[in-house]
């Protein structure tokens, strides 16, 4: 009887945060395949697991699966792990899973910590849908056409990135959607250093311009931060729809800012100049 391919997501940065069924999974497991396995070494030493393991990257993944597919059809089970997070999300392991599922064998996900979620929850953004696209390409040319997309998307979108290439894209970002556009910007989530930063993109252009970790960044579609004319109350009417948003709802007044200002097509920061003039 063939093994099972255990999909098993990690913690994104505290240690704490792996689960209870994860732990159980790594621990029986004859072996387990990992993108860095001096990374892996760390989570397995905190909790004294000693299951071997072997590495599994974006540069050995087309070598290394079918030796993988033949201990699970052997009857070993195996578990695939990421740095951090949930593999095959913006990790690799795809081959992987391809080739198992190919073959028949049972392919099983242990959910987890995932970096899109804490952003997201965190900011109190992504009720009404969210996009994920994963990280830019590195390339100028596809670089281009992949964030010329995020215009048109329509949609709050996600994203990840590196910190030696943060202030580029930020750069970039203030030259599609204008650098008065408010973005939400996470970094080293669920770490000792955590912060998220929520604001226009020149604000946290000027605060993340020589930073380190992953980030994760959260864009709202241009729409919701377009400086171009639109309908609106009075300011009295605007004050009355604020008040009743947040008692009817029982929400916040940020939470309210944000769904009165997306309900007229404004920015939140547009919003609350004309709550204040």
């Amino acid at each position: 009887m063939a093994g099972t391919l255990y999909v098993v997501a990690t913690p994104i940065g505290n240690l704490e945060d792996v689960t209870l069924r994860a732990l159980r999974i790594l621990r029986d497991v004859p072996l387990i395949a990992a993108e860095d396995t001096r990374r892996t070494a760390r989570l397995l030493q905190h909790y004294s697991i000693s299951t071997r393991t072997t590495s599994l990257h974006a540069h050995n993944e087309h070598e290394k699966a079918p030796v993988l597919i033949d201990r699970l059809k052997a009857g070993d089970s195996i578990a695939l792990v990421t740095d951090a997070g949930t593999p095959l999300i913006s990790d690799p392991g795809q081959g992987l899973v391809r080739q198992a599922r190919a073959a028949g064998i049972r392919v099983e996900a242990i959910p987890g910590p995932s970096a899109v979620m804490a952003a997201l929850s965190a900011s109190g953004w992504g009720g009404e849908g969210f996009t994920f696209l994963g990280f830019p390409p590195h390339r100028s040319s596809d670089r281009e056409r992949w964030l010329a997309r995020l215009v048109d998307i329509g949609q709050l979108t996600v994203v990840f990135e590196a910190p030696h290439r943060i202030a580029r894209t930020l750069d970039e970002l203030g030259e599609l959607f204008g650098k008065d556009h408010e973005i939400a910007v996470a970094r080293e989530l669920t770490k000792a250093h955590e912060e998220l930063v929520i604001g226009p993109i020149s604000a946290a252009r000027t605060r993340f311009h020589e930073a380190r970790g992953e980030f994760t960044l959260l864009i709202p579609p241009k729409n919701a931060s377009s400086s171009a004319p639109v309908s609106v109350p009075d300011v009295n009417h605007l004050r009355e729809e604020l008040g009743r948003l947040a008692k009817d709802r029982a929400i916040g007044r940020r939470d309210a800012l944000k769904q009165l200002a997306a309900r007229y097509g404004l920015s939140v920061n547009q919003l609350y100049r004309l709550l204040e003039s």
